[in-house]
């Protein structure tokens, strides 16, 4: 397949020649020194002595986790360097960081920094704010969590989902448990919690109730055990675009290993584009009817795996239904038509609703079904739909109809899953609220959050960190009245419906205090009451978890490089600032400073990992490496279903869910919504076949992007010049519309519109558009068009049936020139 790529403006070599070297304006360095382009004489020699290599890393939410080499020269970052240890095999490479972290400078020294504390003194959003000191901060902060929790307990007190700063250890942003925001509220009675995440709100759902548990696949470097390897929906070579992450495994093992890569996306990805060596299109949200239809050919040819359903699968044919279950409801039944909906999932079925011809889904079904070990994966844009659990069960559910879960190249049709280290985690103490909220309907318990109960989403916290069967019904009993966002951009530019979440926002009566901390001016940073300027990784100690890399487990010593710019703080120092505002600082800290707990870390990590080195030689060394066995997913499970039950009801893999049936006879639903015991094709909201389609034609998703991880970088100009926020669009739908690439285009439906360049091009399926996530929020005016780009003016609030989810890749729009 010829590569087809979007045109770029013009950028110099020199500029890309010195993406290590970005120039930073808000610190005055425009003048430091460039990566290999100075003459070689004895001042540059007597420079080189002056600097020094200080290790840190990228702790953005991507995937992957990057060390970072800074050269720093008069308390100035001049330079980011490479990785320089490792080498190129696979379970010891290289971590080499890509654009993003090789231009953080653009982040350190950028004009956004937040360099004050703020508080908000117009109307929320409305970019009016004074200057005050960090004691007038802290007690603000701390007099409002008083009053709040006397007044409407600590459930009032909400965590928002954040992850600008995932990568870290003590300065963590995700999970929101694991934050020193978490650890000062539960010095004082705990706070509102949340389960899921934006990622992977379904799939996390289904997967309790389909295999029990969270459940990866197996590592990529196991693919060198397999002949065949189909990805639906998993882009890693965007969303794990390190060099030393998935890129390189994938790449690596394929080249080792020879086997077949099919790639089953709306659009051609990168991953596509670099490692399959077929690229079957089809409609958003369909994953479901396409595995389908695979399911027809294989039961009628008899190609499935019997042995293997019979023995380990509870659900597959009539004979082996739990007790009580009703007759006809097996997944046999509904492909073959003898079920409810007396329709036979045949290929030409499956072809109208997913855009695949019915001979491309025959031929491939039986490859599927002959072609083997085939390890089956999936990323997490197809679970973001409307219909998203059950889109994310199917290739689970294709996994165990070949027999392909529990061995060497195989899957458990999930995520893949990489190897990792025990390393220790920084202590944030109990929290004893009990209801949890769905990470997706902060918005709706702003508004109605008090008598929320189970049949809302709302779990009891013994649910959601002990056994996923027992089901508490709990209430919620406050609306949230406060938030703390830490890290964080899902307030405004990363949630559903922007303008609808303004709307809410806005009225400082229903949610009375939003506090964020972070180190630049993003969209939620706006709509905030205080806002706290954070350090970057840079401006203070902390190890760096390691990413997704295959079977190499690493962790990343990142030093302070440079002094805190400005006022900003660590937000392990505004925590303590805030406890001693509440009487609470010894406890917070235990008499630690943060240096003195990432020693603590060190030490309880060393308990675990016999190599680990100690904290002043892992200072030295910035990275620890191990290579580690291959992920073998449920191989337990496999090799002894009775002595290694899973936590389902029956102990098997439960195609047919029995808590899903119990769900679905009583479990009111939103209007589109239906639960099914099965993973069926469910044509949801925004889907193909909804009438809307008359007004909005065209599928809106939206993907990830170099540019930016989410919102994260969003703001670096070079980065913005290098890959800019087009709209793709195929040629066909571009034809009708009278478009050309570089077009200004509105993107619009009910929720809002964005003004957008277009892209035209053959790599995405005929009938979709999509929308590059994360861009950050800017209007013309309130409500107006945003001209920024953001896909959330698009998207809606609307949950998912089960899991309270976002679906905000089902989304129907029309495209018009400007």
């Amino acid at each position: 397949m010829a590569p087809l790529t979007s045109p770029l403006p013009s950028v110099s070599r020199r500029r890309f020649l010195q993406w290590s070297a970005i120039a930073g304006g808000a610190a005055g360095v425009a003048g430091a020194t460039s990566c290999g382009l100075q003459p070689k004489t004895a001042d540059a020699g007597k420079a080189a002595a002056q600097e020094r290599h200080v290790w840190s890393a990228c702790t953005v939410n991507c995937g992957s986790r990057c060390p970072l080499r800074l050269v720093v020269k008069d308390d100035t970052i001049i330079r980011v360097d490479p990785d320089n240890t490792g080498d190129n095999t696979v379970g010891n490479q290289s971590v080499r960081a890509c654009v993003r972290g090789r231009s953080i400078r653009q982040r350190i020294y950028s004009p956004d920094r937040l360099k004050k504390p703020l508080k908000r003194v117009g109307k929320r959003g409305e970019g009016k704010w004074e200057e005050i000191s960090w004691d007038q901060a802290y007690t603000e902060i701390a007099d409002n969590l008083k009053r709040l929790i006397q007044e409407h307990g600590n459930e009032s007190i909400y965590l928002q989902y954040g992850t600008g700063v995932i990568g870290a250890t003590v300065a963590r942003s995700w999970p929101p448990a694991g934050t020193p925001v978490a650890r000062l509220m539960n010095c004082i009675g705990g706070f509102l919690d949340q389960y899921n995440d934006y990622s992977a709100g379904n799939i996390e759902t289904a997967l309790d109730f389909h295999y029990g548990s969270y459940q990866a696949s197996n590592s990529n470097d196991d693919t060198a055990n397999s002949r065949l390897v189909l990805m639906f929906g998993n882009n890693p070579h965007e969303t794990r675009m390190s060099g030393g992450g998935e890129v390189f495994v994938t790449q690596q093992v394929k080249a080792k290993s020879g086997h077949k890569v099919i790639v089953f996306d709306p659009r051609c990805t990168d991953t596509a584009m670099n490692l399959a060596d077929e690229w079957v299109p089809m409609r958003p949200g369909t994953d479901a009817a396409l595995i389908a239809g695979f399911a027809h050919v294989m039961i009628t040819e008899k190609l499935h795996d019997k042995a293997f359903l019979d023995r380990y699968c509870s659900g597959f044919d009539e004979a082996h239904l739990p007790a009580g279950a009703p007759a006809g409801s097996s997944y046999e039944s509904y492909i073959l038509g003898k079920g409810p909906d007396k329709t036979a999932k045949t290929p030409e079925w499956a072809a109208r609703i997913t855009g695949v011809p019915a001979p491309t889904i025959q031929r491939l079904a039986r490859e599927i079904a002959t072609t083997k070990p085939c390890a089956i994966t999936q990323g997490w844009g197809p679970q973001r739909h409307s219909n998203g659990e059950n889109q994310s069960r199917a290739p689970m559910l294709l996994a165990a109809l070949i027999g392909q879960i529990g061995i060497s190249g195989g899957g458990t049709g999930s995520r893949e899953g990489y190897a990792t280290l025990p390393m220790a985690s920084f202590p944030t103490l109990e929290n004893p609220v009990r209801p949890v909220l769905p990470f997706y309907r902060w918005t709706e318990a702003i508004l109605t959050g008090k008598g929320m109960s189970y049949k809302d989403g709302i779990r009891d916290s013994a649910d959601v960190n002990g056994n996923k069967n027992v089901k508490h019904d709990v209430t919620l009993g406050s609306n949230i009245k406060f938030i703390w966002l830490y890290g964080s951009n899902a307030l405004v530019n990363q949630h559903g419906d922007i303008n609808r979440t303004l709307e809410i926002l806005s009225d400082d009566s229903q949610c009375e205090m939003i506090v964020t901390i972070d180190n630049q001016m993003t969209v939620s940073a706006r709509y905030s009451d205080i806002v706290l300027p954070d350090v970057t990784t840079a401006e203070q100690m902390d190890l760096a978890a390691q990413g997704s890399a295959g079977n190499m487990g690493y962790t990343i010593f990142t030093d302070k490089a440079i002094e805190p710019l400005y006022e900003c703080r660590p937000v392990y120092d505004m925590m303590t600032g805030i406890a001693d505002k509440l009487g609470v600082k010894e406890k917070f800290t235990e008499g630690r400073t943060q240096e003195e707990w990432v020693r603590w870390l060190v030490d309880e990590s060393r308990k675990n990992i016999p190599g680990l080195p100690s904290f002043e030689q892992l200072r030295k060394d910035g990275i620890y490496r191990e290579k580690l066995d291959p992920v073998i997913a449920l191989k337990d499970f496999r090799d002894d279903p009775q002595a290694n039950p899973l936590p389902t009801p029956s102990g098997k893999i439960e195609l047919w869910s029995s808590n899903l049936h119990a769900m679905s006879l009583d479990w009111p639903m939103e209007e589109g919504n239906r639960i099914t015991a099965l993973p069926e094709y469910v044509q949801t909201r925004e889907m193909p076949g909804d009438r809307l389609q008359t007004r909005y034609p065209l599928q809106c998703i939206g993907h990830h992007y170099k540019q930016r991880t989410h919102s994260s970088y969003g703001n670096s100009p070079w980065l913005k010049e290098a890959h800019p926020q087009q709209v793709w669009i195929n040629t066909i739908d571009a034809e009708q519309r009278g478009l050309a690439t570089g077009d200004e285009v509105e993107v619009y439906n009910d929720r809002g519109t964005l003004r957008i360049p277009v892209f035209v091009t053959a790599r995405i399926a005929p009938g979709v558009i999509s929308v590059p996530q994360g861009a950050w929020y800017d209007p013309e005016k309130p409500g107006g068009r945003d001209l920024g780009g953001s896909t959330n003016v698009l998207t809606s609030h609307h949950p998912t049936a089960y899991a309270k989810a976002n679906g905000q890749h089902s989304n129907l729009v029309e495209v018009r020139k400007a």
